[in-house]
């Protein structure tokens, strides 16, 4: 492993939207109880125990773990007063929970591998430390959002390029995620622009126009990697904008999914992983040994790569995977493409608040 390089429809009835909220609302504070004295805000499907194998062993369980749908609605639950040890966000919510005075920064002395991880990912500006040096963030998992599609169904001359999205001929047929930053990315990608830090008013104008023309094609907004899986494995769509796991589960089953990296506009990365809550109620020391066993263990990697087709953040744990195992997932070379990657760095607050916006009227079919 090389250093990371730097690396249905209309729209749905209100009355079915208004049940999905609510089912998302409950759903986010549904809590999986095991070990009471570590509790974990995370995206659904990181509380399987291949996840963390030492704490289990060394604790007899896995800790608690409530999760969330998206980074906004996590950031907004913290805020108001959800109580928990730590959290699961991305890169580009990071300094917006920091800045926010939720988090606590984290002693790095005491997380096993810390000095393991990838150096092209702890460079990434804004990310990990602040300029003072203190460590906020433990990247973890990083993958892609990239073009995946049905290849007994369509053909890959259909799918070189992103604005396949929006081509007429697939509609009814797409899903891209209900999550503001993959949307965002997508078209920022097709407008030409690889560091959406500096979106001008009409870049912003240009990538909400491409996200309307996408939603005419759109059959559903999926919202969590199950959904996904289950929409293109049933064949309610045959393309979509989607996270590496969606295709590697579904390939992995043997059914006709590729993952398409090689677009002309590219493909767009993301690097998520843990945070400590500043008033964390929970044991500090079973969240360091948690935070631990995630990031030095090499089947923990094995297992990322191979299940779930993202790539670990630890240098050292990635050396474990079989390099047949990195080709056949896409990172044999990472550098390959790097100059085709738009990277989920945080973007200005006022920036984010208007994709926000705009991406619930794009939604809507407005």
């Amino acid at each position: 492993m090389t250093a990371f390089g730097m690396t249905a429809f209309g729209r749905r009835t209100l009355l079915t939207a208004s049940l999905a909220a609510a089912l998302a609302a409950s759903v986010s504070t549904v809590s999986l109880a095991e070990d009471g004295e570590l509790t974990i805000f995370d995206w659904s499907g990181y509380e399987d125990p291949a996840f963390h194998p030492k704490y289990v062993e060394k604790y007899g369980d896995s800790p608690t773990f409530t999760f969330f749908g998206d980074e906004d609605e996590a950031f907004e639950k913290i805020r108001a007063g959800f109580k928990t040890d730590l959290a699961h966000p991305c890169s580009q919510s990071v300094v917006k929970w920091r800045e926010a005075g939720i988090l606590q920064p984290l002693d790095t002395s005491k997380i096993r591998g810390w000095n393991d991880l990838n150096p092209g990912i702890m460079a990434m500006k804004n990310l990990a430390t602040d300029a003072d040096g203190k460590a906020w963030f433990m990247p973890w998992d990083w993958g892609n959002t990239a073009l995946t599609y049905n290849s007994e169904k369509i053909k890959r001359e259909e799918v070189t390029s992103l604005k396949a999205f929006a081509d007429p001929k697939f509609k009814g047929r797409v899903s891209i995620g209900d999550n503001v930053d993959d949307a965002y990315a997508l078209a920022s990608l097709v407008i030409g622009l690889k560091d959406w830090t500096a979106m001008t008013d009409e870049q912003f104008k240009q990538a909400s126009d491409f996200l309307r023309e996408v939603h005419k094609n759109v059959r559903l907004y999926w919202t969590d990697s199950t959904e996904i899986v289950q929409a293109l494995g049933g064949g309610e769509v045959d393309l979509a904008w989607a996270w590496n796991d969606a295709g590697t589960q579904l390939a992995n089953e043997g059914k006709p999914f590729v993952i398409n990296r090689d677009t002309a506009e590219g493909l767009t990365t993301w690097v998520c992983g843990y945070v400590m809550l500043k008033d964390a109620p929970g044991n500090t020391d079973k969240a360091y040994e948690f935070l631990s066993d995630v990031n030095d263990d090499p089947e923990v990697a094995k297992y990322i790569v191979n299940d779930w087709g993202y790539g670990h953040a630890n240098a050292k744990a990635m050396e474990a995977v079989d390099p047949e195992v990195l080709k056949a997932k896409g990172y044999a070379d990472v550098e390959k493409f790097v100059d085709k990657t738009l990277f989920q760095s945080p973007v200005p607050a006022e920036l984010k608040t208007k994709m926000i916006a705009e991406f619930e009227k794009i939604k809507s079919g407005y």
